[in-house]
């Protein structure tokens, strides 16, 4: 039976996360809320919603709702989601699941507790890179792998003082000095999303930033934060390590490949630029860029992107990479022509949570991947803050059973 869901929050990435599960058979109707009410009437308006709410609280008490997708700023996310559960709500959330340890853990244990559905759209799930990866390990071409590395390489000039303006208001500068390693799931998630392991310790060094514009200033910012680009070097468990970088002040072509992966085994190794991906063994080196590539799904300068800032039009816009073509024939046939995006992932992520809540199993990105995820970066930027030194990463265990498994009876509402 198709159930009832509500979008929190009505900006760029939630249009294209709203007309998904608008169109997927598993969801009835589909209705708005945010702070800025013209904005979830526009929304409505221009994909045919069920209709607005007037506020989130106002989503939780309303029965006929049974669950939120959160597209709100960034470091909101934990205490909405953690509100949601506690209503009785299934969860979609955008990344990043939270920016504090006791958000994390509130979620898992509710997860635990209720045995609602949390899912964090983590979009490297599906990058290319990592379902090309995923599929090396599986086939143990790599061998042992022993270390690895992810960057989410996006230049602040590239799309992000767009997004900020739109998302901050008046103080946006304040926000936009979020610090890099509170949103280090695109990376991170890239690496693990193909590599079963988690991250035990880091050490991180981070770039004090000196433009001079407003933004990473300490004394604007509403984060104490002035790192602009930083570095962390995580030691995961079994041995070997994962470097991450997480760059905001960079010379590169973040439209192109803003995140990009490399992983080093005994018997073979990837690498990716932001144009070229390489497939290494001992006998030589295949270049594989065709098969991660991804196809245009619209023109960028498609009339339906107008409101989106033109550095940013290339993460709506991609569809499907011929790596991902045995994964969308599970896909709903309403989804053909439909919005994708993030290397083709959108359409996948949204079909992992309406299968999920359908069949009461965990999704892929479930709370206790999402944690592993998240948390090492905060701990990360903690290690930034005291000079590099080396501090361990608490970790909240596995999921009780597999992605794809239903959780024990007995947690269910």
């Amino acid at each position: 039976m198709p159930f009832t869901l509500a979008m929190i929050g009505a900006g760029q990435f939630s249009s294209q996360f709203a007309s998904l599960f608008q169109l997927h058979p598993g969801v009835g109707q589909v209705f708005a809320t945010d702070v800025l009410p013209e904005r979830a009437e526009r929304l409505v308006a221009d994909l045919g919603l069920a209709g607005t709410k007037a506020s989130f609280d106002a989503v939780l008490e309303d029965p006929s709702i049974d669950a939120v997708a959160i597209f709100t700023q960034r470091w909101t996310h934990g205490s909405l989601v953690a509100a949601a559960l506690r209503a009785g709500k299934h969860v979609y959330s955008a990344v990043p699941m939270a920016i504090t340890a006791e958000e994390i853990t509130e979620i898992v244990e509710l997860v635990r507790a209720t045995g609602l559905t949390y899912m964090m759209g983590e979009t490297s799930q599906y990058n290319p890179a990592t379902v090309f990866a995923r599929r090396k390990l599986a086939a143990d071409a790599f061998g042992r792998v022993f270390y690895t590395e992810g960057d989410y390489l996006h230049d602040m000039d590239l799309g992000f003082y767009d997004a900020y303006r739109y998302s901050g208001g008046e103080d946006w500068r304040a926000t936009a000095s979020y610090p890099p390693m509170w949103y280090p799931t695109h990376s991170i998630g890239g690496v693990l999303g193909a590599l079963p392991r988690h991250a035990v310790s880091v050490s991180c060094l981070g770039v004090h930033d000196d433009l001079g514009d407003g933004v990473f200033d300490e004394a604007v910012s509403m984060f104490d934060n002035d790192f602009s680009n930083m570095t962390a070097l995580f030691e995961l468990d079994g041995g070997g390590s994962m470097r991450i970088n997480e760059f905001r002040r960079v010379g590169y072509p973040s439209p192109i490949r803003e995140s990009r992966f490399r992983f080093f085994g005994t018997q073979g190794s990837f690498e990716q630029t932001a144009t070229t991906s390489i497939w290494q063994d001992k006998d030589g080196a295949t270049d594989v860029s065709e098969e991660i590539a991804t196809r245009a799904t619209l023109p960028l300068d498609d009339p339906s992107l107008a409101d989106v800032a033109p550095a940013l039009r290339g993460a709506f816009v991609s569809g499907h990479a011929p790596v991902h073509d045995d994964l969308v024939t599970r896909l709903p046939k309403s989804f053909a022509g439909a919005p994708n995006g993030h290397e083709g992932s959108h359409q996948l992520l949204a079909d992992d949570f309406v299968r999920a809540v359908e069949t009461r199993t965990l999704p892929p990105v479930n709370a206790w991947i999402a944690a592993r995820y998240t948390l090492p970066g905060l701990v990360a930027y903690e290690s930034a803050k005291q000079g590099g030194a080396r501090l361990p990463i608490p970790d909240l265990g596995d999921a009780p059973v597999p992605a794809g498994e239903a959780l024990p009876a007995a947690t269910h509402r």
